[in-house]
C-alpha cells in the first residue's frame, strides 16, 4: 500500500444529489427549495439580528448615551508600584519604555500616574498625564516630574 492507491472504504462516499436538471431526474421544477418566498430565491441571505419578522432585540430595546471617539484613554499606575519597581530594579528614572520592558504597560498605551500608596525613593518620572496628587507626592521625595 502507498498513497497512490490510497482510496475510501467501500460505501464510505456518496455520489452529489444533481438538483435542477429537469423533470424526468425527480430533483427538477423547485429544485428542492420548495414553493415561492425568500428562501427559493438565489442570492437569498438572512439579514444580521432577523427574528422572522418579529421585531428585533436591537430595536426593541431602548437606546441611550454616546461614546465619544475623542476621548483619550490612560493606562493608569499608581506610585507604590514606580516604589516597588524602583526598590526591586534600583531605577532611577521612570519613562513608558521602562514600564513596557518589565510589563507594566503596553505597546501603544499613554501613561497616567495616579496616587495610590506611598513613595519613598527619589525619582524621575516621565509620563503623558499625573494626576495633582502624584506630582505632589513625587515633588515632595525630591524627584522630577515630566509631562510628555
Amino acid at each position: 500500500m502507498d498513497l497512490s492507491n490510497l482510496q475510501p472504504a467501500e460505501g464510505a462516499t456518496k455520489s452529489q444529489k444533481r438538483i435542477g436538471r429537469g423533470q424526468g431526474s425527480g430533483r427538477g421544477g423547485t429544485s428542492t427549495r420548495g414553493h415561492k418566498g425568500a428562501k427559493s430565491r438565489s442570492g437569498y441571505k438572512r439579514r444580521r439580528g432577523f427574528e422572522g419578522g418579529q421585531m428585533p432585540l436591537y430595536r426593541r430595546v431602548p437606546k441611550s448615551g454616546f461614546k465619544n471617539i475623542n476621548r483619550v484613554e490612560y493606562t493608569g499606575i499608581n506610585i507604590d508600584v514606580l516604589q516597588k519597581l524602583a526598590e526591586s530594579t534600583g531605577i532611577v528614572v521612570i519613562t513608558p519604555e521602562i514600564l513596557r520592558e518589565n510589563g507594566l504597560l503596553g505597546k501603544k498605551d499613554l501613561l497616567k500616574i495616579l496616587s495610590r500608596g506611598e513613595l519613598k525613593a527619589k525619582i524621575d518620572v516621565t509620563a503623558n498625564a499625573f494626576s495633582t496628587k502624584a506630582i505632589q507626592a513625587i515633588e515632595s521625595v525630591g524627584g522630577t516630574v515630566i509631562k510628555l
